[in-house]
């Protein structure tokens, strides 16, 4: 699994497919999720352009994509239900599968290791 600077968790099903959810990190800043709107099946997207928008406790947000590429499946349960990406955002939250476009980006997402290294850098902020 990798993580995108923005939030995102990463999971590689095959050599070309993921599986796109949010961080606990990003489901607990935003708070309880009541509206989310996520792409259709086969629209494509380009890395870090506008990708999903989620209305939550803390206020509207538009997320960017994480990676680019073309869905091929949603979870019509999280937008219907939301509650389950707060309650569950690794497993049953997950948002989309997507068909890459380039296996780079990726390769270029975090590890957990440098996502965890990542976090401490904008708690560290957020103390200031």
């Amino acid at each position: 699994m990798r993580f995108s600077q923005d939030h995102f968790w990463v999971r590689l099903d095959d050599e070309t497919q993921v599986t796109i959810g949010l961080t606990d990190y990003l489901q607990e800043k935003l708070g309880e999720i009541y509206g989310l709107r996520l792409p259709e099946e086969g629209e494509e997207f380009i890395k870090d352009e506008p990708f999903t928008m989620i209305e939550a406790k803390n206020g509207r947000r538009e997320l960017k994509a994480p990676i680019s590429g073309e869905v091929i499946e949603v979870n019509y349960e999280a937008a219907e239900v939301p509650e389950i990406i707060n309650e569950d955002p690794l497993t049953e939250g997950w948002l989309v599968k997507v068909e890459m476009a380039s296996g780079q980006e990726f390769d270029d997402l975090f590890t957990e290791e440098e996502y965890e290294d990542h976090l401490s850098g904008e708690e560290d902020l957020e103390e200031d």
